[in-house]
C-alpha cells in the first residue's frame, strides 16, 4: 500500500480568505450607506482614505520585504473599511490614513501577517489615534445639517440621562456618531447575512449584546431600565464590535466555550468602560484587552480530541 505522508491540514474546505473578506465587505454596506447617507461626501473621503491607505501600505511593505503581495486576499480592505468606519466624518484626513498605515504595518504585518495578529488591527489603530490626536476623535456632525456638531447619545448618557433622540431614530441610524455605527438595524442585517454565509456564529455576538442587556438593565441609572438596557445597545460601537470587531478570526477563540467566555468578557468590560471610564465609549478597550486573553481561554477550554472521551485517553 502506498501512503501519502502530509502535514495537517488533511481536510479542507470551499472557504477561501477572499471569499470570507468579500462576505465581510458585503456585510458592511448597508451601516456604511446609512452612515454615507446621514453624513455626506465627506464621510465616503474618509473611508476612502483609510481603505486606500491600508491597500498602498500592504502592497509597499510586501515589495520592501520582497514577500508574496498578500493585499489580494482583501483583508487589508477589510481593515481599512472598519476603521473608516470607527471614525467621525469630521476627521482630518491625515489622520485617518496614519490611522490604516498603522493597523497594516504595525499590527499586522510586523506580527507575521494575516491570522498572526494579536490584537484586532482596525481597533488599535483607533485607539492609537484617539491618544495622538483626541480632539480630532470627539467632533461629530448632526445627520443631515452641515457645520453643525452635536454630542452622541453616549455623552447624554454619561450625565446620566436619556438621549434626546428617540429609539427608533437610533435603530435607524439618524443621530451623530461614527460614520458606520449609527444604524442599529443596517448592522443588525449585515450580522445576519454573515451568519447566513457561515463567515461567523453567532456565539459572540449574542454572548456580548446580552451581557450589556443584562448588565445595564440591572445596574440602570435611570428610572426606566428597559430603555436605559435599549439605549446602551443602539449607541455607540456596540453593534459593530459585537458583530464585525469581536468576531475577527484571529483575535477571538477558535472553541465555542471560549467564544462565549470572550463574549461575556467584553460586554463586562464595555459596560465597566462607559460606567467608570474617562470616555464614554467602552467597546475598543474591551475588545483589545479580551483580545490579550483569547490565548488563555483557547488554553483552558479546549476542543475534545477525536477519538477520546472527556477526561480520558485515545481508545
Amino acid at each position: 500500500m502506498k501512503l501519502t505522508v502530509a502535514s495537517s491540514p488533511h481536510i479542507r474546505g470551499n472557504f477561501r480568505t477572499n471569499r470570507i473578506m468579500l462576505d465581510v465587505v458585503i456585510a458592511l454596506l448597508p451601516a456604511l450607506a446609512v452612515g454615507l447617507l446621514h453624513f455626506g461626501f465627506r464621510a465616503l473621503l474618509v473611508v476612502l482614505a483609510t481603505v486606500f491607505s491600508a491597500v498602498a501600505a500592504e502592497c509597499l511593505y510586501c515589495k520592501l520585504t520582497r514577500s508574496r503581495n498578500t493585499a489580494i486576499d482583501g483583508s487589508c480592505i477589510v481593515t481599512g473599511l472598519l476603521l473608516g468606519m470607527t471614525l467621525p466624518s469630521t476627521v482630518p484626513f491625515w489622520l485617518a490614513a496614519l490611522g490604516s498605515i498603522f493597523a497594516i504595518i504595525v499590527v499586522k504585518m510586523l506580527c507575521g501577517g494575516l491570522g498572526q495578529n494579536i490584537f484586532n488591527p482596525a481597533l488599535t489603530a483607533r485607539a492609537m489615534m484617539v491618544l495622538v490626536y483626541p480632539v480630532g476623535m470627539v467632533r461629530y456632525f448632526t445627520p443631515g445639517v452641515d457645520g453643525v456638531t452635536a454630542a452622541t447619545p453616549l455623552h447624554h448618557m454619561v450625565m446620566p440621562a436619556l438621549p434626546e433622540e428617540s429609539l427608533w431614530d437610533m435603530f435607524l441610524g439618524n443621530c451623530p456618531g461614527s460614520i458606520g455605527e449609527i444604524s442599529a438595524l443596517a448592522l443588525l442585517a449585515g450580522g445576519a447575512y454573515l451568519v447566513y454565509r457561515k463567515v461567523i456564529t453567532p456565539r459572540i455576538p449574542l454572548a456580548y449584546l446580552g451581557t450589556v442587556a443584562l448588565l445595564t438593565l440591572l445596574f440602570s441609572k435611570t428610572g426606566d431600565p428597559l430603555s436605559w438596557m435599549l439605549y446602551s445597545l443602539c449607541s455607540g460601537g456596540v453593534m459593530l464590535g459585537a458583530i464585525f470587531m469581536a468576531t475577527d478570526y484571529a483575535t477571538s477563540p477558535a472553541t465555542a466555550a471560549g467564544q462565549l467566555v470572550y463574549g461575556v468578557g467584553c460586554g463586562a468590560l464595555t459596560v465597566f468602560f462607559r460606567y467608570f471610564g474617562l470616555f464614554p465609549e467602552g467597546v475598543t478597550y474591551a475588545i483589545l484587552l479580551m483580545n490579550a486573553c483569547v490565548w488563555m481561554l483557547d488554553r483552558f477550554a479546549p476542543h475534545r480530541r477525536f477519538g477520546t472521551k472527556k477526561g480520558g485517553a485515545a481508545r
